[in-house]
Protein backbone atom coordinates (compact mmCIF):
# COMPACT_ATOMS: atom_id res chain seq x y z
CA UNK A 1 0.00 0.00 0.00
CA UNK A 2 1.42 3.27 -0.97
CA UNK A 3 2.48 5.30 1.97
CA UNK A 4 0.24 8.20 0.98
CA UNK A 5 -2.63 5.74 1.24
CA UNK A 6 -1.71 4.86 4.65
CA UNK A 7 -1.66 8.44 5.77
CA UNK A 8 -5.17 8.62 4.93
CA UNK A 9 -6.40 5.73 6.57
CA UNK A 10 -4.33 6.81 9.32
CA UNK A 11 -5.73 10.26 9.39
CA UNK A 12 -9.66 8.97 9.11
CA UNK A 13 -8.42 6.55 12.43
CA UNK A 14 -7.42 9.54 14.21
CA UNK A 15 -10.86 11.70 13.45
CA UNK A 16 -12.64 9.01 14.70
CA UNK A 17 -10.86 8.44 17.96
CA UNK A 18 -10.43 11.56 18.57
CA UNK A 19 -14.40 12.08 19.65
CA UNK A 20 -15.80 13.88 16.25
CA UNK A 21 -19.37 12.01 15.32
CA UNK A 22 -18.71 11.84 11.86
CA UNK A 23 -16.42 9.26 9.61
CA UNK A 24 -13.72 11.35 7.80
CA UNK A 25 -14.64 9.96 4.22
CA UNK A 26 -18.08 11.78 4.98
CA UNK A 27 -16.12 15.01 4.65
CA UNK A 28 -13.62 13.70 2.02
CA UNK A 29 -15.49 12.16 -0.13
CA UNK A 30 -16.81 14.95 -2.86
CA UNK A 31 -19.02 11.84 -4.95
CA UNK A 32 -21.38 11.00 -1.48
CA UNK A 33 -24.91 12.76 -1.73
CA UNK A 34 -25.35 11.30 1.78
CA UNK A 35 -25.13 14.20 4.42
CA UNK A 36 -28.03 15.82 5.85
CA UNK A 37 -29.14 19.29 6.70
CA UNK A 38 -31.71 20.77 9.45
CA UNK A 39 -34.35 21.49 7.73
CA UNK A 40 -35.58 17.49 8.01
CA UNK A 41 -38.69 15.98 7.47
CA UNK A 42 -39.73 12.97 9.13
CA UNK A 43 -42.15 10.20 6.72
CA UNK A 44 -43.51 6.83 6.41
CA UNK A 45 -41.51 5.10 3.89
CA UNK A 46 -43.41 2.44 2.11
CA UNK A 47 -42.50 0.66 -1.04
CA UNK A 48 -43.79 3.57 -2.68
CA UNK A 49 -41.49 5.81 -1.61
CA UNK A 50 -38.51 4.23 -2.85
CA UNK A 51 -37.12 4.06 -6.24
CA UNK A 52 -36.55 0.57 -7.88
CA UNK A 53 -34.62 2.05 -10.58
CA UNK A 54 -31.27 -0.63 -11.06
CA UNK A 55 -27.74 0.96 -10.46
CA UNK A 56 -25.13 1.61 -13.04
CA UNK A 57 -24.41 -1.57 -15.15
CA UNK A 58 -20.81 -0.65 -14.30
CA UNK A 59 -21.21 0.39 -11.02
CA UNK A 60 -19.07 3.54 -12.09
CA UNK A 61 -19.03 6.63 -9.90
CA UNK A 62 -20.12 9.95 -11.79
CA UNK A 63 -17.52 12.29 -10.95
CA UNK A 64 -18.37 15.29 -9.29
CA UNK A 65 -19.24 19.03 -11.48
CA UNK A 66 -17.43 21.56 -10.57
CA UNK A 67 -18.29 25.32 -10.94
CA UNK A 68 -21.70 26.99 -9.32
CA UNK A 69 -23.42 23.63 -9.25
CA UNK A 70 -20.85 22.07 -7.17
CA UNK A 71 -21.45 21.18 -3.59
CA UNK A 72 -18.70 23.08 -1.57
CA UNK A 73 -16.63 21.01 0.97
CA UNK A 74 -17.67 23.25 3.68
CA UNK A 75 -21.47 22.81 3.38
CA UNK A 76 -21.09 19.37 3.31
CA UNK A 77 -19.57 19.37 6.60
CA UNK A 78 -22.24 21.60 8.04
CA UNK A 79 -25.08 19.72 6.16
CA UNK A 80 -23.81 16.76 8.12
CA UNK A 81 -23.45 17.78 11.66
CA UNK A 82 -26.94 19.66 11.85
CA UNK A 83 -28.85 16.40 10.96
CA UNK A 84 -27.19 13.71 11.84
CA UNK A 85 -26.90 15.06 15.64
CA UNK A 86 -30.95 15.06 15.63
CA UNK A 87 -31.40 11.25 14.43
CA UNK A 88 -27.49 9.59 16.34
CA UNK A 89 -27.32 9.11 19.82
CA UNK A 90 -23.93 10.02 20.75
CA UNK A 91 -22.49 6.53 23.40
CA UNK A 92 -21.84 7.44 26.98
CA UNK A 93 -18.58 8.28 28.38
CA UNK A 94 -17.79 4.20 29.51
CA UNK A 95 -18.36 2.76 33.16
CA UNK A 96 -15.85 -0.30 32.67
CA UNK A 97 -16.91 -2.27 35.93
CA UNK A 98 -15.02 -5.43 36.72
CA UNK A 99 -15.57 -8.70 38.12
CA UNK A 100 -15.25 -12.36 37.60
CA UNK A 101 -11.90 -11.34 36.03
CA UNK A 102 -14.23 -10.04 33.15
CA UNK A 103 -14.12 -6.28 31.73
CA UNK A 104 -18.00 -5.04 31.71
CA UNK A 105 -20.04 -2.24 29.85
CA UNK A 106 -23.22 -2.29 30.65
CA UNK A 107 -26.14 -1.96 28.02
CA UNK A 108 -26.41 1.77 26.88
CA UNK A 109 -28.57 3.31 23.56
CA UNK A 110 -26.75 3.69 20.26
CA UNK A 111 -27.14 4.14 16.76
CA UNK A 112 -24.90 2.01 13.82
CA UNK A 113 -24.79 4.18 10.79
CA UNK A 114 -24.08 3.37 7.31
CA UNK A 115 -24.42 4.00 3.73
CA UNK A 116 -25.45 2.16 1.27
CA UNK A 117 -23.93 0.18 -0.50
CA UNK A 118 -24.03 -0.23 -4.38
CA UNK A 119 -25.22 -3.82 -3.79
CA UNK A 120 -27.87 -3.17 -1.67
CA UNK A 121 -29.79 -0.98 -4.11
CA UNK A 122 -33.11 -1.78 -4.71
CA UNK A 123 -32.89 -4.40 -1.88
CA UNK A 124 -35.51 -3.96 1.46
CA UNK A 125 -34.47 -2.70 4.47
CA UNK A 126 -35.35 -5.96 6.13
CA UNK A 127 -33.32 -8.17 3.56
CA UNK A 128 -30.10 -6.39 3.97
CA UNK A 129 -30.11 -6.54 7.34
CA UNK A 130 -30.70 -10.56 7.61
CA UNK A 131 -28.09 -10.69 4.30
CA UNK A 132 -24.99 -8.52 5.70
CA UNK A 133 -25.88 -8.38 9.62
CA UNK A 134 -26.76 -11.92 10.78
CA UNK A 135 -25.82 -11.35 14.29
CA UNK A 136 -29.75 -11.07 15.23
CA UNK A 137 -32.56 -13.35 13.92
CA UNK A 138 -35.48 -11.97 11.32
CA UNK A 139 -37.89 -11.93 14.41
CA UNK A 140 -35.51 -8.73 15.95
CA UNK A 141 -35.13 -7.09 12.79
CA UNK A 142 -38.91 -7.25 11.91
CA UNK A 143 -39.68 -6.13 15.96
CA UNK A 144 -37.43 -3.29 15.34
CA UNK A 145 -38.52 -1.75 11.83
CA UNK A 146 -42.19 -2.17 13.21
CA UNK A 147 -41.42 -0.09 16.18
CA UNK A 148 -39.33 2.88 14.14
CA UNK A 149 -36.09 1.55 15.42
CA UNK A 150 -34.81 1.74 11.79
CA UNK A 151 -34.70 4.78 9.54
CA UNK A 152 -33.38 5.74 6.14
CA UNK A 153 -31.58 9.25 5.85
CA UNK A 154 -32.54 10.36 2.22
CA UNK A 155 -31.88 13.53 0.35
CA UNK A 156 -34.79 14.92 -0.87
CA UNK A 157 -34.07 15.22 -4.89
CA UNK A 158 -37.62 17.90 -5.10
CA UNK A 159 -35.86 20.63 -3.36
CA UNK A 160 -32.35 21.03 -4.87
CA UNK A 161 -31.94 24.83 -3.59
CA UNK A 162 -29.68 26.98 -5.89
CA UNK A 163 -26.23 28.23 -4.86
CA UNK A 164 -25.83 31.69 -2.87
CA UNK A 165 -22.88 33.46 -3.94
CA UNK A 166 -20.75 34.56 -0.69
CA UNK A 167 -17.62 33.65 1.07
CA UNK A 168 -19.05 31.09 3.00
CA UNK A 169 -20.11 28.52 0.03
CA UNK A 170 -18.54 29.98 -2.93
CA UNK A 171 -21.03 30.15 -5.11
CA UNK A 172 -21.89 26.67 -4.91
CA UNK A 173 -25.27 25.53 -5.01
CA UNK A 174 -26.51 24.24 -1.57
CA UNK A 175 -27.29 20.83 -0.81
CA UNK A 176 -30.89 19.42 -0.56
CA UNK A 177 -32.55 18.92 2.90
CA UNK A 178 -31.87 15.41 3.84
CA UNK A 179 -35.21 13.31 5.23
CA UNK A 180 -35.91 10.69 8.01
CA UNK A 181 -37.68 8.04 7.08
CA UNK A 182 -39.03 5.80 8.92
CA UNK A 183 -38.64 2.35 7.68
CA UNK A 184 -41.10 -0.25 6.93
CA UNK A 185 -41.00 -4.12 5.71
CA UNK A 186 -41.08 -2.93 2.42
CA UNK A 187 -38.69 -0.65 2.19
CA UNK A 188 -36.37 0.17 -0.62
CA UNK A 189 -32.77 1.32 -0.54
CA UNK A 190 -31.76 3.66 -2.86
CA UNK A 191 -28.07 5.34 -3.79
CA UNK A 192 -27.13 7.91 -1.52
CA UNK A 193 -29.19 6.72 1.42
CA UNK A 194 -27.80 6.29 5.02
CA UNK A 195 -29.30 3.57 7.09
CA UNK A 196 -29.85 4.39 10.54
CA UNK A 197 -30.48 1.69 13.31
CA UNK A 198 -30.78 2.73 17.02
CA UNK A 199 -30.61 -0.13 19.28
CA UNK A 200 -30.37 -0.67 23.60
CA UNK A 201 -26.84 -2.05 22.93
CA UNK A 202 -25.05 -5.11 24.44
CA UNK A 203 -21.59 -5.91 24.52
CA UNK A 204 -19.58 -8.89 25.37
CA UNK A 205 -17.35 -8.99 27.96
CA UNK A 206 -13.53 -9.26 27.73
CA UNK A 207 -10.62 -10.15 29.75
CA UNK A 208 -10.30 -7.43 32.43
CA UNK A 209 -6.72 -7.81 31.67
CA UNK A 210 -4.60 -4.42 31.65
CA UNK A 211 -2.92 -3.22 28.20
CA UNK A 212 0.43 -3.46 29.41
CA UNK A 213 2.97 -0.55 28.09
CA UNK A 214 6.17 -2.21 26.97
CA UNK A 215 7.42 1.21 25.88
CA UNK A 216 6.30 5.16 25.61
CA UNK A 217 7.95 8.05 24.08
CA UNK A 218 6.60 11.49 22.38
CA UNK A 219 5.99 9.23 19.12
CA UNK A 220 5.21 5.82 19.91
CA UNK A 221 3.52 3.85 22.69
CA UNK A 222 4.26 -0.41 22.72
CA UNK A 223 1.65 -1.98 24.19
CA UNK A 224 0.79 -5.69 25.33
CA UNK A 225 -2.67 -6.81 23.73
CA UNK A 226 -4.32 -9.06 26.14
CA UNK A 227 -5.83 -11.92 23.96
CA UNK A 228 -9.53 -11.68 23.12
CA UNK A 229 -9.80 -7.72 23.19
CA UNK A 230 -10.54 -6.46 19.29
CA UNK A 231 -8.43 -3.18 18.32
CA UNK A 232 -10.75 -1.35 16.75
CA UNK A 233 -14.97 -1.01 17.86
CA UNK A 234 -16.82 -3.42 14.98
CA UNK A 235 -19.84 -5.41 15.61
CA UNK A 236 -21.05 -6.31 19.08
CA UNK A 237 -17.38 -4.05 20.15
CA UNK A 238 -17.75 -0.80 20.66
CA UNK A 239 -16.16 0.01 24.30
CA UNK A 240 -14.45 -2.94 24.92
CA UNK A 241 -11.49 -2.29 22.37
CA UNK A 242 -7.79 -1.43 22.76
CA UNK A 243 -8.68 1.90 21.18
CA UNK A 244 -11.92 2.82 23.64
CA UNK A 245 -10.09 1.51 26.67
CA UNK A 246 -6.61 3.83 26.26
CA UNK A 247 -8.91 6.27 25.66
CA UNK A 248 -10.82 6.13 28.71
CA UNK A 249 -7.41 5.64 30.62
CA UNK A 250 -5.66 8.44 28.89
CA UNK A 251 -8.26 11.04 29.46
CA UNK A 252 -9.54 11.19 26.07
CA UNK A 253 -6.46 10.63 23.89
CA UNK A 254 -5.78 7.87 22.09
CA UNK A 255 -3.31 6.37 20.11
CA UNK A 256 -3.37 5.31 16.68
CA UNK A 257 -2.63 1.30 16.09
CA UNK A 258 0.34 0.91 13.44
CA UNK A 259 0.07 -2.67 12.82
CA UNK A 260 -2.93 -5.59 13.03
CA UNK A 261 -3.55 -8.06 15.67
CA UNK A 262 -6.69 -10.45 14.98
CA UNK A 263 -8.98 -10.39 18.38
CA UNK A 264 -8.19 -13.43 19.40
CA UNK A 265 -4.35 -13.01 19.40
CA UNK A 266 -2.14 -11.50 22.51
CA UNK A 267 1.15 -9.51 22.17
CA UNK A 268 3.16 -6.53 20.80
CA UNK A 269 1.01 -3.36 19.08
CA UNK A 270 2.51 -0.44 17.96
CA UNK A 271 0.03 3.01 18.58
CA UNK A 272 1.11 6.17 17.24
CA UNK A 273 0.88 9.48 18.94
CA UNK A 274 0.78 11.31 15.72
CA UNK A 275 -0.23 10.40 12.31
CA UNK A 276 2.83 11.28 11.02
CA UNK A 277 4.59 8.55 13.50
CA UNK A 278 1.79 5.87 12.62
CA UNK A 279 3.00 6.84 9.04
CA UNK A 280 6.43 6.23 9.53
CA UNK A 281 6.13 3.00 11.51
CA UNK A 282 3.21 1.46 8.40
CA UNK A 283 5.97 3.09 6.23
CA UNK A 284 8.61 0.18 7.82
CA UNK A 285 6.12 -2.84 7.95
CA UNK A 286 5.37 -1.70 3.75
CA UNK A 287 9.03 -2.30 3.12
CA UNK A 288 9.41 -5.42 5.17
CA UNK A 289 12.18 -3.90 7.35
CA UNK A 290 10.81 -5.43 10.74
CA UNK A 291 11.32 -8.84 11.88
CA UNK A 292 8.40 -10.10 13.71
CA UNK A 293 8.30 -13.24 16.04
CA UNK A 294 5.27 -14.91 17.55
CA UNK A 295 4.63 -17.92 19.44
CA UNK A 296 1.62 -20.43 18.93
CA UNK A 297 0.81 -23.98 20.71
CA UNK A 298 -0.45 -26.16 18.19
CA UNK A 299 -2.26 -29.63 17.83
CA UNK A 300 -0.07 -32.62 17.34
CA UNK A 301 3.64 -33.15 17.24
CA UNK A 302 5.33 -30.66 14.98
CA UNK A 303 8.46 -31.51 13.25
CA UNK A 304 11.70 -30.54 14.84
CA UNK A 305 13.35 -29.67 12.21
CA UNK A 306 12.55 -25.63 10.37
CA UNK A 307 9.95 -25.33 7.92
CA UNK A 308 9.38 -22.55 5.77
CA UNK A 309 4.96 -22.32 4.60
CA UNK A 310 5.31 -20.17 1.05
CA UNK A 311 1.84 -21.15 0.27
CA UNK A 312 -0.41 -18.32 -0.98
CA UNK A 313 -3.52 -17.45 1.06
CA UNK A 314 -6.62 -16.24 -0.48
CA UNK A 315 -9.69 -14.63 1.54
CA UNK A 316 -12.73 -17.50 0.55
CA UNK A 317 -15.37 -16.08 2.44
CA UNK A 318 -14.52 -12.34 3.86
CA UNK A 319 -17.35 -12.18 5.82
CA UNK A 320 -17.08 -14.90 7.90
CA UNK A 321 -13.17 -14.22 8.32
CA UNK A 322 -12.31 -17.60 6.37
CA UNK A 323 -8.95 -17.71 4.60
CA UNK A 324 -7.62 -20.91 3.02
CA UNK A 325 -4.30 -21.49 1.27
CA UNK A 326 -5.14 -21.28 -3.01
CA UNK A 327 -2.71 -21.03 -5.76
CA UNK A 328 -4.48 -17.74 -6.56
CA UNK A 329 -3.80 -16.30 -3.27
CA UNK A 330 -1.47 -13.32 -2.07
CA UNK A 331 2.18 -14.37 -1.77
CA UNK A 332 2.78 -15.36 1.85
CA UNK A 333 5.64 -17.22 3.38
CA UNK A 334 5.87 -17.94 7.17
CA UNK A 335 9.12 -19.80 9.23
CA UNK A 336 7.89 -22.42 12.00
CA UNK A 337 10.50 -23.73 14.55
CA UNK A 338 9.53 -26.46 17.37
CA UNK A 339 10.66 -24.93 20.76
CA UNK A 340 9.43 -28.09 22.91
CA UNK A 341 6.68 -30.85 22.57
CA UNK A 342 4.23 -31.97 25.25
CA UNK A 343 3.39 -35.62 24.91
CA UNK A 344 1.09 -36.31 27.55
CA UNK A 345 -1.11 -33.48 26.35
CA UNK A 346 0.15 -34.12 22.63
CA UNK A 347 0.73 -30.34 21.62
CA UNK A 348 3.75 -27.95 20.48
CA UNK A 349 5.10 -24.53 21.26
CA UNK A 350 6.24 -23.49 17.89
CA UNK A 351 8.17 -20.15 17.29
CA UNK A 352 6.45 -18.55 14.04
CA UNK A 353 8.09 -15.86 11.45
CA UNK A 354 6.03 -14.45 8.97
CA UNK A 355 7.95 -12.73 6.29
CA UNK A 356 4.48 -11.30 5.23
CA UNK A 357 1.44 -9.67 6.40
CA UNK A 358 -1.53 -11.92 5.24
CA UNK A 359 -4.80 -12.29 7.28
CA UNK A 360 -4.61 -14.77 9.82
CA UNK A 361 -1.74 -16.06 7.72
CA UNK A 362 0.09 -17.70 10.49
CA UNK A 363 -3.28 -20.10 11.56
CA UNK A 364 -3.36 -20.32 7.91
CA UNK A 365 -0.06 -22.08 7.75
CA UNK A 366 -0.07 -23.97 10.66
CA UNK A 367 -3.46 -25.79 9.78
CA UNK A 368 -2.08 -26.30 5.99
CA UNK A 369 1.00 -27.93 7.56
CA UNK A 370 -1.24 -30.46 9.41
CA UNK A 371 -0.84 -28.29 12.87
CA UNK A 372 -3.55 -25.80 13.73
CA UNK A 373 -3.62 -23.79 17.02
CA UNK A 374 -5.30 -26.03 19.48
CA UNK A 375 -7.94 -23.84 20.27
CA UNK A 376 -8.35 -21.61 17.27
CA UNK A 377 -12.53 -22.00 16.47
CA UNK A 378 -11.65 -21.66 13.29
CA UNK A 379 -9.13 -23.14 12.38
CA UNK A 380 -9.07 -26.14 14.45
CA UNK A 381 -12.61 -27.31 14.08
CA UNK A 382 -13.64 -30.64 13.71
CA UNK A 383 -17.30 -29.99 12.83
CA UNK A 384 -16.37 -27.64 9.93
CA UNK A 385 -12.84 -29.36 8.61
CA UNK A 386 -13.34 -32.61 8.98
CA UNK A 387 -11.26 -35.84 11.41
CA UNK A 388 -8.03 -33.95 9.11
CA UNK A 389 -8.35 -30.63 9.93
CA UNK A 390 -8.00 -29.04 6.66
CA UNK A 391 -4.27 -30.32 6.34
CA UNK A 392 -2.85 -29.63 2.97
CA UNK A 393 -5.49 -27.90 2.05
CA UNK A 394 -8.41 -30.27 2.09
CA UNK A 395 -11.79 -29.66 1.79
CA UNK A 396 -14.17 -27.66 -1.05
CA UNK A 397 -14.58 -24.09 -0.41
CA UNK A 398 -18.18 -23.95 -0.72
CA UNK A 399 -18.58 -27.07 1.38
CA UNK A 400 -16.82 -25.66 4.11
CA UNK A 401 -18.38 -21.84 4.04
CA UNK A 402 -21.73 -23.77 4.19
CA UNK A 403 -20.83 -25.58 7.53
CA UNK A 404 -19.22 -22.46 8.87
CA UNK A 405 -22.76 -20.95 8.01
CA UNK A 406 -24.24 -23.50 10.41
CA UNK A 407 -21.78 -23.43 13.03
CA UNK A 408 -22.90 -19.68 14.04
CA UNK A 409 -21.68 -16.42 14.25
CA UNK A 410 -18.57 -15.70 12.16
CA UNK A 411 -15.79 -15.79 14.67
CA UNK A 412 -17.72 -16.27 17.80
CA UNK A 413 -18.13 -19.64 17.01
CA UNK A 414 -19.33 -22.55 19.29
CA UNK A 415 -16.27 -24.57 19.73
CA UNK A 416 -17.55 -27.17 22.21
CA UNK A 417 -15.28 -30.33 20.84
CA UNK A 418 -12.06 -28.80 20.94
CA UNK A 419 -12.98 -26.66 24.19
CA UNK A 420 -13.97 -30.24 25.51
CA UNK A 421 -10.48 -32.04 24.61
CA UNK A 422 -8.74 -29.47 26.40
CA UNK A 423 -10.60 -28.11 29.04
CA UNK A 424 -13.89 -29.34 29.81
CA UNK A 425 -15.73 -26.26 28.79
CA UNK A 426 -18.16 -25.04 26.70
CA UNK A 427 -17.88 -21.57 24.35
CA UNK A 428 -20.33 -18.33 25.21
CA UNK A 429 -23.63 -19.80 24.98
CA UNK A 430 -27.46 -18.16 24.82
CA UNK A 431 -28.36 -17.98 28.61
CA UNK A 432 -31.81 -18.42 28.17
CA UNK A 433 -32.24 -14.82 29.97
CA UNK A 434 -33.40 -11.72 28.01
CA UNK A 435 -32.99 -8.20 28.46
CA UNK A 436 -35.69 -6.65 30.07
CA UNK A 437 -35.33 -3.50 28.18
CA UNK A 438 -35.24 -4.53 24.76
CA UNK A 439 -36.12 -8.20 24.97
CA UNK A 440 -32.32 -9.43 23.59
CA UNK A 441 -31.56 -12.87 24.27
CA UNK A 442 -28.65 -12.95 26.44
CA UNK A 443 -25.33 -15.04 26.60
CA UNK A 444 -23.62 -16.72 29.57
CA UNK A 445 -20.17 -15.04 30.13
CA UNK A 446 -17.44 -16.58 28.33
CA UNK A 447 -14.52 -19.03 29.78
CA UNK A 448 -11.38 -18.29 30.28
CA UNK A 449 -10.13 -20.26 27.73
CA UNK A 450 -13.02 -18.48 25.39
CA UNK A 451 -11.11 -15.34 25.28
CA UNK A 452 -8.76 -15.71 23.24
CA UNK A 453 -6.38 -18.12 21.42
CA UNK A 454 -3.20 -19.72 21.39
CA UNK A 455 -1.11 -16.90 19.40
CA UNK A 456 1.13 -14.49 20.83
CA UNK A 457 3.19 -11.59 19.13
CA UNK A 458 6.75 -11.95 21.23
CA UNK A 459 8.95 -9.43 19.37
CA UNK A 460 9.20 -6.99 16.73
CA UNK A 461 12.69 -5.58 16.00
CA UNK A 462 14.04 -3.15 13.23
CA UNK A 463 16.70 -5.28 10.76
CA UNK A 464 18.91 -2.27 11.19
CA UNK A 465 19.40 -3.05 14.56
CA UNK A 466 18.40 0.52 15.81
CA UNK A 467 15.18 -0.66 18.16
CA UNK A 468 13.93 -4.01 19.25
CA UNK A 469 10.75 -4.74 21.81
CA UNK A 470 9.87 -8.24 23.19
CA UNK A 471 7.15 -9.58 26.04
CA UNK A 472 7.25 -12.46 27.74
CA UNK A 473 6.28 -15.13 27.14
CA UNK A 474 1.63 -16.49 28.09
CA UNK A 475 1.14 -18.74 30.64
CA UNK A 476 0.04 -21.57 28.38
CA UNK A 477 3.30 -21.21 26.78
CA UNK A 478 5.34 -22.22 29.52
CA UNK A 479 3.23 -24.51 32.01
CA UNK A 480 4.27 -28.42 31.43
Amino acid sequence: MHPKINLLITLREFVRISGRKYAMDTILSELSPMATSSEEKVLELGPSSASTSPPSERGERQPARRGKESVSMGALKEDVAKASSKIVNPPPVPQYTFEDGLRRVPPYQFSYNTYCKERWRGKSVLEVFLTEFRDRPVEYYKSAIEKGSIKILRRDKTAIRPGVKGRRNNGAAQLAPMQTLVASLDSKLENGDMLVHTLHRHEPPVAAKAIETVFEDDRLIVINKPAGVPVHPAGRYNFNTVIEVMKHDRDGHAPLPCNRLDRLTSGLMFMAKTPEAANDFMGQLQTRTIRKQYVARVKGEFPSEEITCDQPILSVAPKLGLNRVRASGKTAKTMFRRLKYNPGKNYSIVECHPFTGRTHQIRVHLQFLGHPITNDPIYCNRNVWGPALGKGGEGDDEDIIERLNRVGREEEIRYDEIIEDYEGRKAEKLSGKRCEVCDTPLFSDPGRHELGIYLHAKRYECEDGQWGYETELPEWATED
